[in-house]
């Protein structure tokens, strides 16, 4: 089987780059290693951007449908003390340029604008292999292969398709996140969704943090980072949920009630994500027939860019193709030589930002960092 461009990845990094081909009348097939679009949760609350995520949106010709899948209110932030002092709160006022969207329904309003048939389902890569002048062959878990003259890796952190390009692998950041989830919180858990606020809510220490976003139906999805090697998360047993999370919250003994029952009132088992990155710089020398989109290519420490770097990513390089018909090698090289310069540069301000967050004078630091930026824009303003 052959097809003319192929897509490893059904996150939004594929699916945008599947929509923006569609839009210019490209065929493309994406192929997903999960079984369906509901085999697993999609993660929580994203803000996407007008600089990078909408303009990706807008190639897509998705921007109205977006906006109704806004969340009114949830741009609001705010920065606790760890005994629960509010020392920044700024509400939604509706002008940001950073709406709030749940991914799952953003990632099915892009399958749902792809023709049927697109996504195949199932299909988890096992290898893949260059067969020359450009053509690579993908074998599946299943035995099935398909041939393809050009293929895109969007798949993820741990991408199959990467190493024809590059010998780079992710290292581990040296912090990870716990996860938690609190349902239903004005209901059954007022004082944490008191605390959390309308929007994000960020309680920060010197190598620490309890990070909250309120979700569809008063849901607090909770991320709580730890600066520790991975074997200290090692030692700790997630299969038992109750000692998981007691254990996580004694590491935050002394912060306020409210913030800590984010860890130990939670409505699922904490689910331990350790964070990974590439290297800031990294790229790679034109291969004919294979790029890399989102995380395969730029993976970085969290930092509010990955999903709109992803899609953007996707959007730049369906509008390349198009934009070279008959010459895809040219294509590509334009969309990787803007690639390769924006996402070094959102790592370096990621790792700025995380240093902020993290550093030894947290939160201070960051407000110091926060109110110089906002007289420099309002003096340019």
């Amino acid at each position: 089987m052959t097809t003319d461009v192929t897509i490893i990845g059904a996150g939004l990094a594929g699916l945008t780059l599947a929509r923006v081909l569609h839009v210019h009348g490209i065929p493309a097939t994406v192929y997903e290693a999960e079984v369906s679009p509901t085999a697993r949760a999609q993660g929580g609350m994203l803000d996407i951007h007008d600089y990078n995520g909408q303009l990706a949106l807008r190639a897509a010709g998705l921007i109205d449908e977006f906006h109704g899948l806004v969340l009114p209110g949830r741009q609001a932030i705010r920065f606790l003390d760890r005994d629960g002092t509010v020392l920044f709160d700024k509400a939604d006022d509706g002008t940001g340029g950073r709406p709030e969207v749940q991914r799952g329904e953003l990632r099915q309003l892009l399958l749902d604008s792809l023709p049927a048939g697109t996504v195949r389902w199932g299909r988890k890569v096992g290898a893949v292999r260059s067969l020359g002048e450009g053509r690579h062959e993908v074998a599946f878990a299943d035995g099935a292969t398909v041939v393809t003259s050009l293929l895109v890796g969007a798949d993820g952190a741990w991408s199959r398709v990467r190493p024809l390009l590059s010998d780079a692998v992710p290292e581990y950041v040296g912090r990870s996140c716990v996860e938690t989830y609190l349902y239903d919180s004005d209901t059954r858990h007022p004082a944490a969704a008191k605390t959390a606020g309308g929007g994000s809510m960020f309680a920060l220490a010197p190598g620490k943090a309890i990070q909250t976003h309120r979700e569809k139906g008063g849901t607090l999805h909770t991320y709580v980072a730890l600066t520790e090697e991975q074997d200290w998360f090692d030692a700790i047993d997630f299969t038992d949920g109750t000692t998981a999370a007691e254990r996580i919250a004694e590491e935050f003994a002394g912060w306020a009630p409210e913030l800590t029952a984010l860890i130990t009132d939670s409505d699922t088992a904490p689910l331990l994500r350790p964070l990974y990155a590439l290297p800031a710089e990294h790229r790679w020398d034109r291969v004919p027939g294979v790029t890399l989109i989102g995380d395969a290519a730029h993976l970085s420490a969290p930092n509010g860019e990955g999903a709109n770097l992803a899609m953007y990513d996707g959007a730049e390089l369906g509008e390349a193709l198009a934009a070279h018909p008959g010459d895809t090698e040219a294509g590509l090289a334009a969309y990787e030589r803007a690639m390769f310069p924006r996402s070094a540069e959102a790592a370096v301000e990621g790792d700025r930002v995380n240093a902020l967050l993290f550093g030894d004078d947290t939160p201070h630091g960051l407000f110091a960092a926060f109110g110089a930026e906002e007289q420099t824009s309002r003096a340019g303003s």
